[in-house]
């Protein structure tokens, strides 16, 4: 990188941008001068190298499948990363979504104005699950810029559910999702920022962990919010779950989000039973708008299972949920639209690792801003109007209100193990045709967070389990639990496993759809 010292014209332009009177034409030629060491400093960090992590496997670019070699659409490249040759995940394959850098293969993120982008570093947690054996079969689609929960906003096209044809897999991780729900890997990076890995976990009848927020490392994995970015593994069941999450979790020592960060065996509370752990059911998450009858029962059916393996299981209140998705909102919006926009994709104010060449694509944003979808435009146009008419004041009102919410459920976690809710209200639905009117399409992208978000305000580990199935579409079981206890969450989920099958758990009797309002 270079820095060329201003001149007199420039400084002009970035002194009215800042409001600045720079009608004297001495008193410009007298600051440039002073800026002359200032930008000495930028011009020699510029000539030092970059300090990045070594690229320690060998691996090709890869190619796009298409046709029968990318059945559901839910592989954006296809290429083969061996790991070492022996370890604990020796022989287990993996897609990586394609917000986590993958070195010398492209990441696009989902969104058309970063297609050709290739990183030049690999992920903490491409490292950590190379380093133990595991096989990385490619980068999975995701959706625009990761902002949707359902599947049909990414440019590389749909990504179709492997349980039911023409329905979506969930999203924004639609494509780990519908590769583990359909067999072609054991297990699938996604990221949940409102609930990207445990929405698709839901539709597609998989297992999707959203650890406590800095338990896995975010380094190398595009951001949205860093307050609420979290990523995590999903898989076919409890147990690989659980094993991949103990190569992923831990420090890095660059990820400054993972201050307290404590790491347990998960592995070794598989075989432990519930007698005597204590279930709150949370009564908030029920009954909203947007449920379905079948889905409620199917969950409240699961809790039952819970009671007859000797957990003592009680519905219990939490009022605060109501309140996650308008916090949520300007947290997230205002989070995205300052990261994406306004830092070209990097973020200020924290220290790790900053992929820099992740601002050059990112930074024609602006002249490429009719390309993106309807989700992303939204997001970033009332970003932009918030900013511009308040500042910050409402991010940081949300930012300071979260603690009410966070608090709210360690209130109701002291007196309970785990709290278990619908991971979504619904079950998976009809991706919307090309056709489809605005109203449609913007429906599939957001009716899906209600309950899913509220973890990603707190920050508390929340996992995802299939319970059971109504018209051939699964249903989810979120399961929640105090911080840094990802090993609660999986005894009361393994148990549950165990005792269940749920591809053959329908509702007691046909319920019918309650209409959206």
């Amino acid at each position: 990188m270079t820095f060329k010292q201003p001149t007199a014209a420039q400084l002009r332009e970035v002194g009215a941008e800042l409001g600045l009177d720079m009608s004297d034409d001495d008193y410009v030629e007298t600051l440039r001068a002073y800026l002359a060491p200032f930008c000495e400093a930028y011009a020699f960090v510029g000539q030092l190298a970059e300090d990045l992590p070594p690229v320690k496997y060998p691996r090709t670019p890869g190619y796009r499948p298409e046709g029968d070699d990318n059945p559901y659409g839910a592989w954006y490249v296809k290429t083969t990363v061996e790991g070492a040759p022996s370890g604990p995940l020796a022989g287990g394959t993996v897609a990586v979504k394609d917000t986590v850098c993958l070195a010398g293969v492209p990441m696009m993120n989902g969104a058309s104005v970063l297609e050709g982008y290739v990183p030049e570093v690999d992920a903490t947690i491409v490292t950590c699950l190379l380093d133990v054996g595991a096989t990385i079969l490619g980068k999975s689609v995701c959706e625009y810029f990761s902002v949707a929960g359902g599947s049909h906003t990414s440019a590389s096209g749909l990504v179709e559910n492997p349980r039911k044809a023409g329905h979506t897999p969930g999203g924004s991780s639609s494509g780990s999702a519908a590769l583990v729900g359909g067999g072609e890997v054991d297990m699938g990076i996604g990221g949940d920022q409102a609930g990207s890995i445990r929405i698709p976990a839901s539709f597609s009848g998989v297992v999707g962990m959203k650890p406590t927020h800095g338990l896995v490392p975010y380094t190398g994995v595009m951001s949205i919010e860093p307050t609420i970015d979290h990523a995590g593994p999903m898989t076919a069941d409890v147990a690989d779950n659980a094993r991949f999450l103990e190569v992923m979790a831990g420090p890095d020592g660059l990820d400054a989000r993972q201050g307290g960060c404590r790491v347990e065996r998960y592995t070794q509370v598989l075989d432990r039973d519930i007698k005597g752990l204590r279930v709150g059911v949370v009564h908030e998450g029920f009954g909203t708008p947007d449920s379905e009858p079948d889905v409620d029962q199917l969950v409240r059916k699961a809790a039952k299972s819970l009671a007859k393996l000797g957990a003592e299981v009680e519905e219990v209140s939490v009022p605060w949920h109501t309140f996650a998705v308008p916090l949520w909102v300007p947290l997230t919006l205002e989070g995205t639209y300052f990261t994406l926009v306004s830092t070209n994709g990097l973020g200020v104010g924290r220290q790790g690792l900053y992929v820099n060449s992740l601002a050059n694509p990112l930074s024609a944003l602006r002249e490429r801003a009719n390309e993106l979808p309807d989700t992303a435009r939204i997001i970033l146009m009332l970003a932009r109007y918030s900013l511009k008419n308040h500042g910050m004041r409402f991010y940081g009102k949300a930012q300071n209100l979260r603690r009410r919410l966070r608090a709210a459920y360690d209130a109701a976690l002291e007196n309970h193990d785990v709290l278990v809710m619908p991971t979504t209200t619904m079950k998976a639905t009809p991706i919307p045709p090309p056709d489809a009117p605005f109203e449609e399409r913007m429906q599939r992208s957001w009716e899906n967070i209600g309950n899913t978000c509220a973890f990603n305000v707190t920050g508390h580990p929340s996992l995802s389990i299939p319970c059971g199935v109504s018209d051939d579409r699964p249903v989810g079981l979120m399961i929640t639990g105090r911080h840094w206890q990802e090993a609660m969450l999986y005894r009361v989920a393994h148990a549950f496993e165990r005792s269940v099958d749920w591809r053959a758990a329908g509702p007691t009797k046909k319920t019918k759809r309650r209409k959206r309002t």
